[in-house]
């Protein structure tokens, strides 16, 4: 325990480092974006302690500052800047909004089945439309585990 205390006290800046470049490494492993933040913080509280010269104590009361002010502001401002996602990949449903596919058993008060990317599906019409076995159809959305089509 001697070391690190020896370490944090006559090596400010390298102690700052090496626990920027930790959170960082965690940051990049989770991909949470929590971490990123008191990562930036340790990284500049290391450039404060290490050449100004500041003492532990107050390092420790500015890294924590900082941590709480870059993660607020970052968290309010920084979805605004990001484009907007994409489709979530592990949506298997949500990804089939647009495509085409035939309906295999005719739709009847609204409700069908259709057969679309190798699949079989329950689907409702998204318009009175009735359409028979056959038909072409295109997702126009989804309800739970139903597809909502439209005639093709």
């Amino acid at each position: 325990m001697d070391f690190v205390q020896d370490l944090f006290v006559n090596h400010p800046f390298w102690a700052w480092i090496a626990l920027a470049a930790a959170l960082l490494a965690i940051e990049v492993l989770t991909g949470s974006g929590w971490l990123l933040w008191p990562a930036a913080s340790a990284g500049v509280t290391a450039i404060v302690a290490g050449f100004a010269g500041v003492s532990p104590a107050p390092a420790i009361a500015l890294f924590a500052a900082l941590t709480l002010a870059t993660t607020f502001l970052g968290r309010r401002y920084m979805p605004r800047l990001l484009p907007g996602h994409g489709q979530d990949i592990n949506d298997n449903v949500g990804r089939l909004v647009g495509h085409q596919g035939r309906v295999v058993a005719a739709f009847r008060d609204q409700h069908g089945r259709v057969f679309i990317d190798g699949k079989e599906w329950a689907a409702e019409l998204a318009d009175g439309d009735s359409l028979e076995a056959g038909a072409r159809v295109e997702v126009v959305g989804v309800q739970g585990a139903r597809l909502k089509v439209r005639g093709a």
